[in-house]
């Protein structure tokens, strides 16, 4: 019994021995490992190099289209129409001076003749009159004596008579004009926006008959932010031409310009919201020109306003340039530099800075997602520009 103790005892001795042994022999001949530094790469970063420019700005804006006059046609006498014009109806033509409305005349001419009459009444009454008073003075100097009263030398008759033919001239003068006002005539050349009588109506003085709008000018009022109005040369407070502005607007399916020009700003600042409008004009709109509809009233249109140039400016792209207002610039040692700049403007394609960059640096465009100051880079081979992409 005890001699199988010590075997079992032995034998885990043995074992426990072993099992120390192979674990010293794996560690004595186990691979040494190198440690080795990790070499950082490089980025790789591709380039532009900027120059000043001269620029002309411009300045967005959109308006609707109005005609530069609108008005209702209203009559000044009574009567029936008894003529219209032959496209005096929505959306007809019409040239200046035509005859649009004609009112039954016969009642104002039968005016005129009663006023003629009063005024042949009015001519006898005054050669009367001076007949008379003539014969008063001839009387007076034959049998009077002394100064001769007014009324004896019929003045105040005479006075009476003479104005009872110029109150009797009058009233042809106004018979007159009321009869010219039976003719309705175009006070510009223009187009019928809407009619409202038919022929034959009767109507008074004071209706509206039509709303007519002139067609050889178009207006279109062009909101402008106070911040815009320093790109512009307006005619702020003076009676001079402005600058040019190209109006655009799909019609159609298809985008159509017009060529206008600012004529004026209006008075003041609107009230609610804060901007100036800019008034455009555009001559002949109505004129087609290589399949170019005509400029239409109440169209909504895109203008594009011809601003101040403006020296000494360098034109990025857009990725150029973070929200902080930093680019990236590689120097001859290509060593990695931050630096802050000024911007004149952003616009829809490009950044325009005013200061901060010199001519000739090069401005990193791409190949940096994490950049710190003084960082070595490497210009991309075939990826450095001559300049700006994004100038124009």
């Amino acid at each position: 019994m005890m001699t199988e103790n010590r075997l079992k005892i032995g034998s885990a001795l043995l074992l426990l021995v072993l099992g120390i042994g192979g674990a010293g022999a794996i560690i004595a001949l186990r691979p040494q490992v190198i440690t080795q530094t990790p070499k950082a790469d490089v980025p790789e970063v591709s380039v532009i190099q900027v120059e000043p420019q001269t620029i002309t700005l411009s300045v967005h804006s959109q308006g609707i289209v109005t005609p530069r006059n609108e008005i209702d046609l209203v009559p000044e006498v009574a009567g029936k129409v008894i003529y219209l014009h032959a496209d005096f109806v929505a959306g007809g033509f019409f040239k200046r001076d035509e005859l649009l409305v004609t009112i039954d005349p016969r009642d104002y001419d039968v005016a005129i003749a009663e006023v003629q009459a009063q005024i042949a009444e009015a001519k006898r009454l005054v050669a009367m009159e001076e007949a008379q008073a003539d014969q008063a003075h001839n009387e007076w100097k034959a049998l009077g004596d002394g100064e001769p009263s007014a009324l004896a030398m019929r003045e105040p008759q005479l006075a009476e008579a003479r104005a009872k033919l110029k109150s009797a001239e009058a009233n042809l003068a106004l018979a007159k004009v009321k009869r010219s006002r039976c003719e309705l005539r175009a006070p510009f050349t223009g187009r019928l926006q809407s009619k409202i009588i038919g022929l034959g109506q009767f109507i008074q003085p004071g209706d509206k008959i039509a709303r007519i709008f002139s067609t050889d000018v178009a207006e279109v009022r062009l909101p402008l932010s106070t911040a815009q109005l320093n790109f512009l040369d307006l005619p702020l407070g003076a009676t001079r031409k402005g600058p040019s502005v190209s109006l655009s607007a799909q019609f159609a399916g298809t985008l159509h310009t017009w060529e206008g020009r600012i004529v004026r700003t209006e008075g003041s600042l609107d009230e609610s919201t804060g901007v100036l409008y800019a008034v455009a004009e555009v001559q002949e709109p109505y004129r087609q020109k290589n399949n170019r509809p005509p400029l239409l009233a109440n169209l909504f249109v895109q203008a594009d306003i011809a601003g101040k140039a403006v020296d000494n400016i360098f034109a990025l792209p857009l990725l150029a340039m973070n929200a902080s207002q930093e680019v990236l610039l590689v120097d001859n040692q290509q060593k990695l530099h931050i630096r802050r700049v000024e911007v004149l403007r952003n616009e829809d394609d490009r950044i325009l800075v005013k200061a901060g960059l010199n001519a000739g640096d090069q401005l990193v465009t791409s190949g940096v997602d994490v950049p710190v100051e003084g960082m070595t880079v490497k210009i991309a081979e075939g990826k450095t520009g001559e300049n700006s992409p994004a100038a124009r």
